[in-house]
């Protein structure tokens, strides 16, 4: 058996034949308090550089995303990016039946039937829902409903999958007389939240809560006086934590990946519900809003006319039967 102190002097940039584990294993008897922090976390979950960038990995331990890059260097990779690969290349060599329930789900199997996920996909879906109502403050939505509707801009931020829900809001709000805007990357979001103020709401849409740019987005928003509204599962999170008001949403953690389609189902849930009760505040305005975007459209849902039947006719011969001889057509002989 290899010592600690012989395989520390071992690992370096060069060698890839050690793991991750292994290369902090050999490393953590010289390293620092706040590096033996992300070394503790690591070794807890071996994954998590694979779904957190280094800010949000570096706030889970306890340290700076500048300590992270150090932490990487001291274990010989040159960076965060260089650890997540070789992460990944740790998972690739893993137990593939292990790598099945990291990355797809353990409420599934690879020898399942259609039927059988089906009724997994079904299920799990269901209690997120179920779940995500229970959560509910019907007043504290109300409540948000009702500044929405009076305020005079409203800010949605999100990224990646989150920006599509920000993206869905946005169109929906704005279809019923709502000034609002979506914003889905860090420089244009950071820009409209500067200029927001106490006549503002500011939402901010991350299902773990911890995606950097949205908090970011979201803070600088706050610091205006704007109203600010977190839609996430984790009550725990940086970005629950900053927000005036948080709405929680649900994800069966035995679903795939935290950014999957339950979490959006969740998540849609509870903006469906904000938008009617949005459309409920001023019910003249959002009809009328309505109507006339509905008439705009209109002419392109009409459906296509029939042709005449004689543009659709031959005028002339039909096709002969085979073995037999064309014959004119009746009605034109």
């Amino acid at each position: 058996m290899v010592s600690t102190s012989k395989l520390a002097n071992r690992v370096g940039p060069a060698d890839s034949r050690l793991g991750v584990a292994h290369r902090i294993a050999a490393r953590r008897p010289q390293m620092s308090a706040a590096m033996d922090k992300i070394a503790g976390l690591l070794l807890e979950h071996p994954t998590a550089p694979l779904n957190l960038s280094i800010t949000e990995l570096a706030e889970q331990a306890g340290t700076s995303a500048a300590t992270v890059t150090r932490f990487c260097r001291a274990i010989g990779y040159a960076g965060y990016v260089p650890l997540r690969v070789g992460v990944a290349a740790d998972v690739g060599r893993g137990d593939t039946s292990e790598s099945w329930h990291t990355d797809i789900g353990r409420a599934f199997d690879p020898d399942d039937s259609a039927g059988e996920v089906l009724r997994a996909l079904l299920d799990t879906h269901s209690r997120s829902l179920e779940a995500t109502a229970e959560s509910i403050d019907l007043d504290q939505l109300t409540r948000i409903a009702a500044r929405i509707s009076k305020c005079e801009h409203v800010d949605i931020y999100g990224i990646g999958g989150s920006g599509g829900m920000a993206n869905e809001m946005a169109m929906r709000l704005y279809r019923i007389g709502i000034n609002v805007h979506a914003w889905t990357e860090v420089h244009l979001g950071l820009t409209s939240a500067a200029i927001q103020d106490g006549r503002s709401v500011a939402i901010g849409i991350s299902n773990t809560g911890r995606t950097h740019e949205t908090v970011q987005m979201l803070s600088q928003a706050k610091s205006t006086g704007a109203l600010t509204v977190a839609l996430t599962n984790r009550s725990d999170s940086p970005l629950a934590g900053l927000a005036d008001e948080h709405l929680r949403t649900a994800a069966p953690d035995e679903y795939l990946q935290p950014d999957e389609l339950s979490a959006k189902h969740s998540q849609l849930f509870v903006l469906d519900l904000l938008y009617v009760l949005v459309a409920q505040q001023n019910f003249a305005r959002t009809t009328t809003k309505l109507a006339a975007s509905a008439m705009a459209v209109s002419p392109h849902r009409r459906l296509l006319r029939r042709p005449p039947a004689s543009a659709t006719s031959n005028p002339t011969t039909l096709p002969p039967a085979p073995g037999r001889k064309p014959r004119k057509d009746p009605a034109h002989a």
